[in-house]
């Protein structure tokens, strides 16, 4: 029996990315449909865009997959004589997009390749596999690069990135999150992947990205993002507030109040001299600091000097002015 979230996972543990991984699922899905109109079509796919943003540890990524599938599905011209034909013909072709997108990170790398001058001492954060494909490009091509990783908290992404990086002869060294001002005056660029990139052709990153940003135009530095543009998504978020993967936990004041082991409240006691009367320390845990913090934020669009993608290297109004080509058919 065909199930959706199965074949979604196994797309992304093959390193595959998000976005990619929802488009290739919602391909399978209409391979294994059954459905007759493309009203019901069009159901399914949207029933199964909500499983899988469900299911996704990043939703916006999995969002922009999702929408550029099925703007695909409601935009492709065609011929087909009846209903059946048409769904081959949309598996078809997207399989074919499936397949090309995977030549989309070297392609971006390559593209990249020009901004690297040999020498350079480039900032980067958290995990990205474009950005990491773009690092190690230039390093074989005899670029003598330098490379600052953040540590990027709560996941600490960035050990990874350095690990990988160190592995291949890049020289690295990983910083705390709150040192990237320190280290802003020996960096000669930043550069940084994305989870989506939006409609205001600005930048949907794990969280510390914006901090960055605002830094690195304090600095006179610039500030580059590589993105595939299958992270191209149609949302216009006004502040960080306006991400879909806000909720009101995160940045929240818990309780003050103290619990014992059991759970139960502690109030102080009158007697303090009693040692057994005392409630325990209050301890917080790495856990709850993560659970009580975002896991991505939203960079403006006026802090990001370029966008390298496969159809180019993008201004952000640029950004804006493909998608809305894009999603015009």
């Amino acid at each position: 029996m065909f199930n959706i979230t199965d074949v979604f996972n196994r797309s992304l543990q093959n390193e595959i990315a998000t976005p990619l991984a929802a488009v290739i699922a919602l391909t399978d899905l209409v391979q294994h449909s059954d459905v007759g109109t493309m009203f019901e079509l069009l159901k399914a796919l949207k029933d199964a865009e909500q499983l899988l943003k469900r299911s996704s540890p990043t939703p916006i990524s999995t969002a922009a997959g999702c929408e550029l599938f099925i703007a695909f599905v409601t935009l492709l011209p065609h011929d087909a004589a009846n209903f059946a034909d048409l769904k081959r013909e949309l598996v078809s072709h997207g399989q074919k997009y499936a397949a090309e997108a995977l030549t989309y990170r070297q392609k971006i790398a390559e593209l990249s390749l020009g901004f690297i001058t040999d020498g350079s001492v480039i900032l980067t954060h958290s995990y990205s596999r474009v950005v990491i494909q773009a690092l190690l490009l230039a390093h074989k091509s005899n670029k003598r690069i330098s490379v600052f990783v953040t540590e990027a908290r709560p996941r600490g992404l960035g050990i990874k990135t350095a690990e990988t990086l160190s592995a291949a002869g890049v020289p690295c060294s990983v910083i705390l999150d709150s040192a990237v001002a320190y280290v802003m005056d020996k960096v000669d660029f930043v550069l940084v992947g994305s989870e989506a990139v939006v409609e205001s052709g600005g930048l949907v990153n794990a969280v510390g990205s914006n901090q960055i940003a605002i830094i690195a135009r304090a600095a006179n530095k610039p500030f580059y993002a590589l993105a595939e543009s299958y992270k191209f998504h149609r949302l216009f978020p006004l502040s960080q507030y306006d991400l879909p993967s806000h909720s009101s936990k995160i940045l929240s004041f818990p309780s003050p109040s103290r619990s014992t082991r059991s759970g139960s409240v502690s109030r102080p006691s009158d007697d303090s001299t009693d040692p057994s009367s005392n409630p325990a320390p209050f301890k917080i845990t790495q856990e709850q600091i993560s659970e009580n913090n975002p896991d991505v934020d939203y960079t403006r669009p006026d802090l990001i000097s370029l966008v390298f993608s496969d159809v180019g290297s993008l201004t952000p109004e640029g950004v804006s002015q493909y998608l809305v080509g894009m999603f015009a058919g």
